[in-house]
């Protein structure tokens, strides 16, 4: 494999900087890789702009609506270079977490009930603890954990400053997991335990104590089960190349859908890079992983999961 890898990061919203710092990761693990890559940052980028940059293949390290949720995959597919990652429409479907919950449901994968938050109302939908977050986008960003009425009005006053849809959904307790997938593989099992209990935007990306357990002890049938369910959604949304879903598993032993990503991060913190190396005895470091995701891309046919 000779092409050139144009990596792009940057791009618009609240996870521009992870997605900079998980660019350069992925240019150097190419580079190490043997593979020439071009590094550019981006905001908006038009289809002309996008033309100019050198490279044979793309591989967009872009997180959040616009670079992850459908706008760019857009462009990239009139660009027509090939691609790492999904296209517009299971985009812009695993983006929208309601659309989302609708598939998995269709799918009978065990996931919260949501409604959209009107934030006029002052009534909470849904007895208990519940937690409020914008229905497109990532990182947890947005995200409030409402246990009382203050915290609720708090979280419903910064929905409506924000102006952007948010969704209400019952807060389930549990221990939160996630599974990768790269091709038709899914990764080890990578259990997430943050320090305070709640894996938000600082735990995932600035601190240094939250926990990882690779295949953590679960429940009987929970691994085998979340496995199979994640390259069943996969399926159903047509994600392609590389996924990441992230599962709550209550005190009964039931995995409870939380969302997929369709660009997982690639920055020190990011998970699907740390299951990746743990995958037996054939583990990827960085340099095989993102080297397996160009020719992925190169092969330029739909993978076992969906096109």
């Amino acid at each position: 494999m000779t092409a050139r890898v144009l990596v792009l990061g940057g791009g618009v919203g609240s996870e521009r900087d992870v997605s900079i710092a998980g660019a350069s990761a992925v240019a150097r693990a190419l580079e190490d890789a043997g593979l020439a890559a071009h590094r550019a940052i981006i905001e908006r980028i038009t289809r002309e702009e996008l033309a100019r940059l050198p490279g044979e293949v793309v591989f967009p390290v872009l997180h959040g609506p616009w670079g992850e949720g459908g706008p760019m995959q857009d462009l990239l597919e009139r660009d027509g270079r090939p691609y790492v990652g999904s296209g517009p429409r299971a985009a812009r479907l695993a983006m929208d977490k309601i659309a989302l919950k609708l598939i998995a449901a269709g799918e009978g994968i065990a996931t919260a009930p949501a409604c959209v938050l009107d934030p006029d109302d002052p009534g909470r939908p849904f007895d208990g603890p519940v937690v409020v977050k914008p229905v497109r986008e990532g990182s947890t960003v947005g995200l409030c954990v409402c246990r009382d009425r203050s915290s609720w009005d708090a979280a419903r006053a910064a929905a409506a400053r924000s102006g952007r849809a948010h969704m209400v959904e019952p807060f389930i307790e549990g221990r939160e997991i996630t599974v990768g997938v790269v091709g038709d593989e899914a990764l080890p099992i990578v259990e997430i335990v943050p320090a305070d209990g709640l894996y938000d935007y600082d735990a995932k990306y600035s601190r240094d104590d939250t926990r990882y357990e690779i295949d953590p002890d679960l429940p009987a049938g929970v691994a085998q089960d979340v496995s199979r369910v994640t390259l069943t959604l996969c399926a159903a949304v047509g994600a392609r190349h590389i996924a990441r879903a992230d599962y709550i598993v209550d005190g009964a032993g039931l995995a409870w859908l939380l969302e997929l990503n369709t660009m997982p991060g690639f920055t020190d913190h990011s998970l699907v890079p740390m299951a990746a190396r743990a995958r037996g005895a054939g583990g990827w470091a960085m340099p095989e992983l993102c080297a397996r995701l160009v020719e992925l891309a190169l092969a330029g046919a739909p993978s076992a999961y969906g096109g």
